[in-house]
């Protein structure tokens, strides 16, 4: 693609990329046939070549963001479905950061808009915050209904979301390390999350059970927080660069304390994040290095799993489970493989779903910026799963997790809960009605929390 940039204005680091990323795309179009938003509403300004098209003229104008390139960038679930099929390379993931950066800086939302995504970005990514919304959700959950008639479908999709979720704490909670009593084989650290261990903090508890078995110790380092995805994504790049300056700092001390093989992200919405943070710091001379280091060392946790010996499973069953890919797995990290085959080592059937490149609608905070997108996609993701009649769906994001149990009657979990299941640990929640299926090995009578000492 010709680009007009003026050339002084390619002194400009962001601009100077968008300008290297734009030269690859070719117009060949293959990406609208990938695109989740194209395929649901059918206009080319809803997909990858359209959008592009759209950033480059915003770009090279250099003028204030306008609605009606902004309404099309907003609608973009970043789940780079599109790099997956684009064979030219184009990077869109990051040129659509540079768009939503302009945007963020030259545009001018609604009153609402703006209050939305402030609230958003204020509450999310802390998770005594977003704890205690999540309590006080019931009470807004009844004036759903008023939202939508008003207009605020946001709202309503917020509160209803929320309203569905309980609070609770998990075994393994807050800064510390996990050490196995037995033969050490490594040492890694935890990103705990925000949202995930408010919404189902078993994620993190399976996962800390799962490699004290193997040998590992885990930490979950003191000051680490939110990988700072909901922000870059929504445009808040300040918000988002402070946050993984602050992870980049808490895990440092860890790796200066002595060898970390792996820092093991279990929401794969945030290893896509914590992988590029080389790439956000590049240009800052006080984290480049760190930051790159950080990245490098970044794993998701069936990534690490895949290449550590975690042993024969000690049950097997006959259930079902299907498994589906997250964007930021599949597309993101290009994870593909991995997490297949430890469920399929671990006794379980593996169902694939029709379409498993397109994305369920959650996107993080998408399906409550976007409620009537994110449902289409939703509900076109549980019609391709229902009838494989699965036991189970599995999946690697709590996004995904919580946006497909709202439309699915079968249990909804992360996969790291089942592999724990299967190699000694507890029934997952969900799956109590499911445990006669079960088979138990012989096993020792010691359980996985005696080789814990938190």
């Amino acid at each position: 693609m010709q680009t007009n940039f003026e050339p002084g204005r390619l002194f400009d680091p962001g601009i100077a990329e968008a300008d290297k990323i734009l030269r690859r795309c070719v117009h060949c179009g293959l990406c609208t046939a990938t695109c989740p938003t194209y395929q649901v509403l059918g206009d080319e300004r809803d997909s990858p070549r359209g959008r592009i098209y759209a950033i480059k003229d915003m770009l090279e104008k250099d003028a204030p963001a306008k609605p009606s390139v902004s309404v099309h960038i907003d609608r973009c679930l970043t789940c780079l479905s599109c790099m997956t099929t684009c064979p030219s390379g184009v990077d869109y993931m990051h040129l659509v950061e540079v768009a939503r950066r302009h945007i963020e800086k030259t545009g001018r939302r609604r009153f609402k808009d703006r209050l939305l995504r402030k609230t958003l970005a204020s509450i999310v990514p802390y998770p005594t915050r977003f704890r205690w919304a999540l309590r006080a959700a019931p009470l807004g959950a009844r004036l759903a209904g008023a939202f939508k008639r008003f207009g605020l479908p946001e709202l309503a999709a917020m509160t209803e979301l929320a309203s569905a979720k309980r609070t609770s704490r998990g075994r393994f909670s807050g800064p510390g390390t996990a050490v196995p009593s037995g033969l050490r084989t490594g040492r890694v650290v935890l990103l705990s999350g925000c949202a995930q261990q408010v919404l189902r903090p078993e994620i993190n508890d399976a996962t800390i059970r799962l490699f004290a078995r193997s040998g590992i110790d885990v930490i979950v380092s003191a000051g680490a927080g939110c990988c700072g995805a909901l922000s870059q994504h929504i445009g808040r790049e300040a918000e988002a660069i402070e946050m993984a300056k602050r992870n980049i700092d808490a895990w440092g001390k860890e790796i200066a304390r002595g060898n970390v093989d792996a820092v093991i992200i279990n929401a794969s919405g945030c290893g896509t994040t914590v992988k590029d943070y080389g790439h956000m710091l590049a240009r800052d001379a006080d984290y480049a290095s760190r930051a790159k280091d950080i990245s490098s060392r970044t794993m998701d946790v069936t990534e690490f799993l895949a290449r550590h010996d975690i042993g024969a499973p000690k049950r097997w069953s006959s259930l079902k489970v299907a498994y589906h890919a997250a964007c930021s797995l599949q597309h993101g990290q290009r994870v593909t493989t991995q997490p297949r085959v430890l469920l399929r080592n671990a006794g379980f059937t593996l169902l694939d779903i029709p379409e498993s490149h397109l994305c369920c609608g959650s996107a993080g905070v998408y399906n409550i910026l976007q409620p009537e997108i994110a449902t289409a996609l939703r509900d076109r993701k549980a019609a391709n799963i229902r009838p494989l009649r699965p036991d189970i769906v599995a999946a690697g994001n709590i996004g995904c997790i919580t946006q497909l149990q709202a439309a699915l009657d079968v249990p909804v979990v992360h996969t790291v809960e089942l592999l724990d299941w299967a190699h000694g640990g507890p029934v997952p929640p969900g799956l109590e009605g499911l445990e006669k299926y079960s088979t138990a090995a012989p096993q020792p009578r010691r359980v996985a929390e005696d080789y814990i000492g938190a």
